[in-house]
């Protein structure tokens, strides 16, 4: 064996890279094997400032595994130069090259030198200085920091920062805008990339003086006609040493008469006298400095005349509106006798719902006394204001002015930010970001035209800016940045925009995402086959950007070419670690190589894989060698290759020999690598020989395999394996051994045992291991299941075949092992400020391997800086699993296999946490989970808001008021709150959510529908999350006017009428109180427009039967329907006829009449486009009234009885049919003629009644005469027929020729009358005067029979155009007696009518009204009648309710009347 020797190469692939401001991590690979000349024993690193001459440090790594080491305690931003060499126990190699290093910047130590600082104006202080000593700076100079403050004010800091000049050694700078003739501090620093130097020392400086600021409250006091005093106040900018002041005087406009005085600085009031009186004065004041006359005050005064207060300006109009600024104009008021100094603009700024802010000064304008026209500036956009304003004078405020006109701004980008952006959580490729929003004022717009926009950078400079706008809209408060880098810091800005355009960039905040696994797998991956069992592997480091956390060292993957299962693993610790020796592998076999890194989140991708054959070796025992065919002196000897060929086979070797001669006597016989049998001949009968066969390689012969063989023919199957038992203490999880006894090899030699086990309690039995060697007694059993019940039997083979299969064993349990997996963390919640709730999921029952006994919860607080770890950690760390539960973890144990929560308690505030999870049993405990992190010091709160109040306060808006948590379940400050409001039983579809931020506990839930009632619940939030909603709270809105009905249809379209019909309105808004219809023509009929105004009372009827249509006209029909107040609404137009396929008109009607029935009979017409469902007949009385319908027929009969109570007497009626099919109603057929209903014979008609009203009248008659008699009055009467009437225009008794008295109804006496026309809205006509009628005798003394009376009465009204409204039968019968003397005049039909309405500029032509006559006994009360005349502008209401008729006092000229239908003659 050679003798050891010190290596004679140095270590290769040294890398060194700064790691801290003090620390450098050094990383290498071992020297080439082969120029270890030994065994490896460790390294030895040595160090020193590089370019300088002086000692090496060293440091010594006695672990030959570790090939990296931390330098530590350096020198900030200082070059090192590094090398390395490895020993062995011969002692030390040759170094390798030196690398060179620089540690990582500090922040410099010192501050600049020799500052100085001088004012160099009133405004600008200057510095100048020299750089710190370069030792001190401790990286790259990033540049100098001016800071400067007011020496009251220590907290007001003004920065400059100042690029550093390098080739100057001398530096200067400036800072300017300071306020003038005040002591600041003045200070200066150097920074590099991480932070600011100190400060040098600091120093007091004054800025220069400069001219004053006007003098303020210029007054004028005790103004006489030749002398008045002047008085004002130190100017409020002095700007330096007041020194004293100037007064000028001159007659207005009068230069030549200008005088002036110089004042001391104790001056504050000056008496002019030589004045002239009643003279305007202009009168100036300024203050004086050492930098010269300040700004001038001025104003004017009239001798003699003491100002006045001013009055207010007026007239106010508001011009060239733009965002910010708008123009007023404006009439001045009284200037008080003395000029205007000062115009103060108030604004008042007035919400969307109406809501009034208080008035506030907008802008004021100084000494511009003849200004009618100021700019405001600095409005707010896209806000409504009004304006009023005030003029001042030296006595005193005009009052205010009449506001203006209310004006909204122009939109405009939003002028800020949103506030208090912040962290809210971070994962491995996300941030989760917080902001409180703008309020609505800071807009600048619609409020749906607001959003937001991140922009992300990385803080290295790398990648590209990113900007990402946030879903939502102007209140939203959380988004997240997606797509990001694990491991990585980055700055985030934040800003607002609009529709007009974006807003301002805020500070930038810094924000680190999570650790994650390595994103790359690690590059230049080798391997080198060292022996037949060992390969050498190599790679490089993972690049910087691909670690995405810190590496804890390296995994080797590796595994048999084509096998199933999982690779086997080997850990190669530390960063560092760039190599690693694979040992134990099976010889000359290709193996599957591949390389990954992991942090402690978990592994990155593997390498891409190498294929690698470990070198050649002696093969392993051939297998499975029987004999199957044995003669008495030849037998067959059959194998297999070897299990393990290890190499290439080049051929065999069979040896034989009798049992009982010398073991050393052997005949032996090669045969190739390709031969798996062969025959041996001259063998002696019934003798046991003894076979061995082995094979070769390239390196020499292998294992043997031995057996014995019996030279005879009486051979036989073998016994099975007996007495197969398994003991308990040899029982594990994942194996177990099993015994047997060896059964009768049945003349013939056993050659090996195949197991079998089975898996209880379904499993079927499967082959275990074919090949166990024929001379043992008991097997392990490996590849079980852990806490699984199994079942075994065997068999045992020799030359002829198998045997039958032994008995089952009893059943086997494998002991539990550790469970293969760890519960998943599902959240981690803070619940207090020092605790958290940890919840989990179950590990799956398939990997418990036993019976779960609980939980364990590891957790660590985690550094400040997450990106390093210590030495100590990374030493101690051997695997994933110890990387995540190290020595600082803390656990608590959950006892309960079936909780799934945890409170761990007592954590410390404002730290963050790590928390990992185990499942444990009896055995011991699963790998970890994946870890969580939580920050502890804010919880969310525990208790929701309280003292909720929800009310409305319009149609569209509900407030909502609340009080904030108790404190003490606060858990931390409360940053806002969330207000989740819905539509009640509509939350999927409807909520919203709306964030308010504190301190606001009231809020305007806007934009909701009318009329709707609403649930609300509240949730307050902080940085940790949201705390728990509050039971909800309820408020309907309050009612507005109705959306339009949702449909407009129309059905039964005749002639003359149809039904209207409607559907309620999809927003009712509010309880539907009615609706309005609204009909008229599309066109002028003759002439004329008529517009129909129907008010229907209630939300229940959505129909209406309109009559008094036109044959062939075209209607435009609208509803509207009715809650406060009308909505919009529906339109739809409609031709008064039958709409096509409708049927034709029926043929051949005929009406037969008995003494109790009519029957109406027909034939079918034209049946239309469909079959016919029906009929419909329609009656009206023949004096021309409204048709209406009488009886609705829903067979195919073709003709109908009707009884004649149903008609009322002494009416004489007119009957028509129409078909209807399913497209509507069709033509109607012709008229029938006029047939009257019965008659009964009143009372008053009987014989009996006629003779006793005869001799009533002839005894007053005598009386009557008797008096005249008595008196000596004497009246001539005129003779008419065959009786005597007398007729005055006032009187209300008349004889007739019956001679029975008449009543004449007039609107006084006729009660029955006015209850009818009040019934239906209509006010009773007055009774015409005798300019207004005419009556012939012949009218006064026509006859009445009882059946007929001849009406030949005629009236002349003079044109007038009134509003009518026709009644129906029905309601006038609901008042009258069935028989009474008004009845019957009132009933007859030939007293309808009998008014006749003369237009304008015509004679002899006259328009009918026409009267609608309803069948009582047929009335369907679910169609409403309206009926209406030609008239323009009538209101109509349906029957039955009220009414409001307006009817205009013109139409009626004096001397005349309206008529009623119905009463025209009956006076």
């Amino acid at each position: 064996m050679l003798r050891e020797e010190a290596p004679s190469a140095p270590p290769k692939n040294i890398v060194a890279s700064g790691r801290t401001n003090q620390s450098i991590m050094v990383q290498w690979q071992p020297p080439p094997e082969p120029q270890l000349n030994g065994v490896l024993r460790g390294y030895v690193l040595r160090y020193r400032l590089a370019g300088l001459p002086g000692d090496y440090q060293e440091k010594n790594i006695s672990s030959p595994e570790t090939n990296y080491c931390l330098l530590k305690d350096l020198i900030i931003w200082t070059q090192y130069q590094i090398q390395v060499a490895a020993y062995t126990g011969a002692g030390l190699g040759i170094y390798s090259s030196p690398v060179t290093e620089y540690t990582l910047q500090g922040v410099p130590t010192a501050p600049p030198q020799e500052v100085e600082i001088v004012a160099i104006n009133s405004t600008t202080i200057q510095f100048t200085w020299n750089p710190p000593p370069q030792q001190f700076i401790n990286g790259i100079n990033q540049g100098y920091k001016l800071l400067v403050w007011p020496e009251q004010s220590p907290e007001d800091v003004t920065i400059v920062t100042i690029t550093p000049d390098y080739p100057s050694s001398r530096h200067t700078g400036s800072v300017s805008g300071l306020k003038k003739f005040t002591w600041y501090y003045g200070s200066t620093l150097c920074f590099t990339t991480p932070g600011d130097g100190p400060r040098s020392p600091p120093t007091l400086v004054q800025t220069h003086e400069d001219t004053p600021g006007r003098v303020r409250h210029l007054s004028f006091t005790e103004i006489l006609d030749t002398s008045l005093r002047v008085s004002w106040a130190e100017p409020e900018d002095k700007n330096g040493i007041i020194t004293g002041y100037m007064l000028w005087w001159e007659v207005s406009n009068v230069e030549s008469s200008r005088e002036e005085r110089s004042l001391s600085n104790s001056t504050l009031q000056y008496q002019l006298t030589g004045l002239t009186s009643t003279t305007v004065y202009t009168i100036q004041v300024a203050a004086l400095t050492a930098a010269g006359r300040g700004v001038v005050t001025s104003s004017t005064i009239s001798t003699g005349v003491p100002p006045e207060l001013p009055g207010a300006p007026s007239n106010l109009v508001i011009s060239n509106i733009s965002p910010r600024t708008a123009t007023l104009r404006f009439r001045p008021g009284p200037d008080g006798k003395t000029a205007i100094s000062r115009w103060i603009v108030e604004g008042q700024v007035v919400k969307d719902d109406g809501k009034e802010e208080e008035w506030k000064v907008v802008y004021q304008k100084d000494n511009q006394p003849d200004a009618d026209t100021l700019e405001i500036p600095d409005l707010t956009p896209f806000t409504q204001y009004r304006f009023r304003m005030q003029q001042v004078n030296i006595v005193g405020s005009s009052p205010m002015s009449a506001p203006s006109r209310l004006i909204q701004t122009l939109q405009a980008a939003p002028d800020t930010h949103p506030s208090d952006l912040s962290l809210l959580s971070a994962t491995q490729t996300s941030l989760r970001l917080i902001w409180k929003p703008l309020s609505e004022s800071e807009y600048n717009s619609s409020p749906e035209t607001v959003g937001y926009r991140l922009r992300v950078s990385r803080t290295d400079g790398q990648g590209e800016n990113r900007t990402e706008d946030v879903k939502g809209t102007g209140d939203t408060s959380e988004g997240t940045l997606e797509g990001l880098n694990p491991f990585t810091q980055y700055q985030v800005r934040i800003q607002a925009f609009n529709s007009i355009g974006p807003g301002p960039w805020s500070q930038t905040i810094a924000a680190h995402t999570a650790e994650s696994v390595p994103s790359g797998s690690p590059v230049n991956v080798t391997a080198e086959a060292v022996s037949s069992t060992k390969i050498l592997l190599t790679w490089s480091a993972l690049p910087e950007s691909q670690k995405n956390g810190v590496i804890l060292g390296y995994k080797v993957l590796y595994s048999k070419k084509d096998s199933e299962g999982p690779p086997s693993v080997q850990v190669a610790e530390g960063e560092g670690s760039v190599s690693l020796l694979l040992g134990a592998l099976q010889k000359y076999t290709v193996y599957v190589l591949q390389v990954l890194a992991y942090t402690r989140m978990g592994d990155s991708p593997p390498s891409n894989p190498i294929l690698l054959r470990t070198k050649e070796d002696v093969p392993g025992p051939p297998v499975r060698m029987v004999f199957p065919e044995v003669r008495l002196s030849s037998v067959r000897v059959v194998w297999q290759p070897p299990a393990f060929p290890n190499g290439i086979l080049l051929g065999y070797q069979i040896s034989y020999r009798l049992d009982s001669r010398d073991t050393q006597r052997w005949t032996t016989v090669e045969v190739g690598s390709n031969a798996r049998q062969f025959t041996v001949t001259g063998l002696s009968s019934e003798q046991t020989y003894v076979f061995r066969l082995i094979a070769r390689t390239a390196v020499g012969w292998g294992a043997e395999q031995e057996a014995l063989v019996v030279t005879t023919e009486r051979r036989e199957r073998p016994q099975p394996p007996r007495k197969l038992s398994i003991l308990q203490d040899e029982v594990e999880s994942r194996q177990l051994r099993i015994h047997w006894v060896i059964g009768g090899s049945g003349s013939s030699p056993l050659r090996y045992f195949t197991l079998q086990i089975k898996e209880l309690p379904n499993g079927d039995w499967k082959t275990h291991t074919a090949d166990i060697p024929h001379n043992v007694t008991s097997w392990t059993v490996d590849r079980l299941k852990p806490f699984t019940s199994y079942k075994f039997r065997m068999f045992a083979t020799n030359d002829v075949g198998d045997s039958v299969s032994s008995k089952e064993t009893e059943a086997a349990t494998t002991l539990q092992d550790v469970p293969n997996e760890p519960p998943v963390i599902l959240s981690v919640k803070p619940t207090t400020t020092t605790s958290v709730l940890v919840q989990w999921k179950h590990p799956s029952d398939n990997s418990v391997n036993g019976v779960l006994t609980g939980y364990r919860l590891y957790y660590r607080e985690l550094p400040v800086n997450t990106s390093t770890l210590t030495e100590a950690e990374v030493q101690t760390t051997k695997n994933n699993t110890s990387a995540l539960i190290t020595t600082k973890s803390t656990f608590k144990t959950v006892s309960s296999a079936s909780l799934t929560e945890f409170e761990l308690t007592q954590l410390k505030k404002f730290r963050r946490y790590q928390i990992v999870m185990t499942s444990y049993n009896i055995i011991g405990e699963s790998p970890p989970s994946n870890p969580v992190e939580v920050s502890v010091g804010e919880a969310a709160p525990s208790v929701a808001p309280q003292s909720i109040k929800v009310s409305a306060v319009s149609p569209s808006t509900l407030e909502v008021t609340w009080d904030a948590p108790p404190l003490e379940t606060q858990n931390g400050l409360i940053q806002g709150y969330k207000i989740h409001y819905w539509e009640r039983d509509k939350q999927n579809q409807s909520e919203k959510v709306k964030v308010i931020f504190v301190p606001e506990t009231r809020v305007h839930l806007t934009n909701l529908s009318s009329y709707t009632p609403y649930l609300v619940t509240l949730t307050a939030f902080n940085t940790a999350g949201d705390g728990p909603p509050s039971d909800p709270r309820g408020a309907r809105t309050l009612p507005s006017a109705p959306g339009p009905p949702s449909r407009l249809f129309f059905s039964e379209v005749t002639e003359g009428s149809l039904n209207v019909s409607w559907e309620a309105p999809l927003s009712p808004n509010g309880q539907l109180e009615g609706y309005r219809v609204i009909y008229e023509p599309t066109a002028a009929v003759q002439g004329v427009t008529k517009l129909v105004t129907v008010d229907v009372k209630g939300g229940w009827q959505r129909w209406l039967k309109v009559r008094d249509l036109i044959k062939g006209a075209t209607y435009t029909f609208s509803v509207q329907a009715f809650t406060v107040s009308y909505g919009p609404p529906i339109q739809a137009n409609i031709t008064a006829q039958p709409v096509k396929g409708t049927p034709g008109s029926p043929m051949d009607m005929s009406i037969t009449k008995t003494s109790s029935a009519l029957t109406i009979s027909w034939s079918e017409g034209d049946i239309g486009a469909d079959p016919l469902k029906g009929y419909v007949i329609e009656a009206r009385p023949s004096d021309e009234g409204v048709w209406d319908s009488f009886i609705k027929l829903s067979s195919s009969s073709r003709s109908v009885s009707v009884p004649l109570e149903r008609l009322r007497s002494g009416i004489s009626y007119e009957f028509r049919v129409i078909a209807v099919n399913k497209y509507g109603y069709g033509q109607p057929s012709a008229p029938s003629a006029a047939l009257a209903a019965l008659s009964d014979r009143p009372f008053y008609e009987e014989w009996w009644f006629l003779l006793v009203m005869a001799l009533v009248g002839l005894i007053l008659i005598l009386v009557l005469v008797f008096a005249l008699l008595l008196h000596g009055h004497s009246s001539k009467y005129k003779a008419c027929g065959t009786g005597k009437h007398v007729s005055t225009v006032e009187e209300s008794v008349t004889l007739d020729n019956g001679g029975f008295t008449a009543l004449e109804l007039n609107s006084r006496t006729l009660n029955t009358k006015n209850s009818f026309l009040k019934k239906n809205g209509t006010r009773s006509p007055p009774r015409p005067s005798p300019g207004g009628l005419h009556y012939s005798d012949e009218d006064i003394c026509n006859n009445y029979n009882g059946a007929v009376l001849t009406e030949s009465t005629t009236l002349t009204e003079k044109p007038t155009e009134v509003s009518e409204s026709e009644l129906t039968d029905s309601d006038y019968e609901d008042e009258q007696p069935k028989h009474s003397f008004v009845n019957h005049y009132m009933s007859d039909p030939t007293y309808y009518n009998s008014w006749k309405r003369q237009p304008k500029g015509l004679k002899g032509i006259g328009t009918s009204f026409g009267y609608e006559e309803c069948a009582t006994a047929d009335t369907e009360p679910y169609y409403q009648t309206v009926v209406t005349q030609h008239s323009t502008g009538g209101a109509y209401t349906p029957t039955g309710q009220p009414a409001h008729t307006h009817v205009n006092p013109n139409t009626n000229p004096p001397g005349s009347r309206t008529p009623v239908t119905g009463f025209s003659s009956f006076v």
